[in-house]
């Protein structure tokens, strides 16, 4: 593996280091441990999951105006390898887009990635039954990172070192979708393209006020979902909200609001529980409809922004979730008033959707 990193990094430098350009390269070993959320997986996260995670982004240079609100941040893409060190659960492999923020003098960098992976060992009734993480070959990947970095270590080559947690799950797109949560050590270099690279800082810009009356929205998220029992069918769901939402400076909105959650997949569920657990006195015609209370913080960088809500179910007759819901996921406007987002619903740790949303602010 680290024959592949050196070649990486030589082929950057041959290729793009002559360039003038605001590009970097980040390569990084990750070795560490698999969070046991769940008892389905305390017999696969026996060993110690390693791998690397290489980047390759453009530094902001003050050109607009998000640049310097969020302290000339780096964007760009990432490729994610993981060997599980575990038979059933095999080696994983994700692409996506990733965002670093730099804080304490930019010594101090949070990274967050999002993107999609491929598992080499998915879950297979006769071949590989033990692994009820993976239902799928395909997932959502999403990773949140903390080092402390020195881009300037010699000459155009730095340093960093510090944590990274890495979580994939399908979503429940198909069970079973335990998912996996590993946190990890990350120490790696990365190589700066550019020669000259200036950034400009604008001193000249009058500072104005970001604050903005209340704004109702409606949004519709859709999707395929299976219920937590194996092959019983994949099935749309609609979840249609309605929240307020204020913004109260140049980063953050607060939301409250209200949806309802039209599940076709947990239909059969309940039939299923009728039939399987007669002891729970659970009617195979309970309403399968739920009503969730929300509060949420939207993170504004441009057009993308983060968006992250925590729920209570008000009215939910079948029991089986727990009664909090939680939901992270990207916005983009692509309009004042028109946008979408992606996002992945759970109950804590336990993924119920993957929601694709088109919304309005009215």
């Amino acid at each position: 593996m680290q024959k592949i990193l050196f070649l990486c990094l030589l082929i950057s430098v041959s290729v793009f280091g002559q360039d003038k350009n605001p590009y970097t390269l980040d390569v990084s070993l990750i070795r560490g441990n698999a969070m046991s959320h769940s008892e389905d997986m305390s017999h696969l996260v026996n060993g110690h999951p390693e791998g690397f995670m290489a980047t390759f982004g453009k530094r902001t240079d003050g050109s607009k105006e998000w640049h310097q609100a969020y302290n000339f941040p780096d964007y760009g893409g990432y490729f994610l390898f993981q060997d599980f060190k575990s038979q059933p659960l095999g080696k994983n492999y994700a692409v996506g887009a990733f965002y670093n923020f730099y804080f304490w003098k930019r010594q101090l960098q949070f990274k967050l990635s999002q993107g999609i992976a491929l598992t080499t060992n998915p879950y297979d009734k006769v071949e590989n039954s033990k692994n009820k993480a993976f239902g799928s070959k395909f997932m959502g990947n999403t990773n949140f990172g903390l080092v402390y970095d020195n881009q300037k270590l010699f000459k155009d080559f730095g340093f960093h070192a510090g944590f990274l947690f890495t979580h994939f799950s399908n979503g429940r797109v198909k069970s079973p979708n335990s998912g996996i949560n590993t946190y990890s050590l990350n120490i790696g270099v990365n190589y700066n393209l550019s020669k000259d690279f200036v950034r400009v800082v604008d001193t000249s810009s009058v500072k104005k006020s970001y604050k903005e009356p209340i704004h109702y929205n409606v949004i519709v998220r859709t999707g395929i979902n299976e219920n937590p029992i194996i092959n019983s069918g994949q099935f749309p769901f609609y979840h249609i909200g309605f929240y307020a939402d204020k913004r109260i400076n140049r980063k953050s909105a607060l939301q409250l609001g209200t949806e309802l959650f039209l599940t076709e997949s947990m239909k059969e569920y309940i039939k299923y529980y009728s039939v399987a657990y007669p002891e729970m006195n659970i009617k195979s015609d309970t309403d399968y409809k739920r009503i969730g209370l929300f509060v949420g913080h939207e993170l504004l960088i441009n057009k993308i922004s983060l968006e992250a809500q925590v729920g209570y179910y008000v009215y939910q007759p079948f029991k089986k979730d727990l009664a909090i819901y939680d939901r992270v996921g990207l916005k983009y406007y692509f309009t004042d008033k028109i946008f979408g987002g992606f996002t992945i619903k759970t109950h804590l740790f336990l993924a119920e959707a993957l929601e694709f949303g088109i919304g309005y602010k009215i």
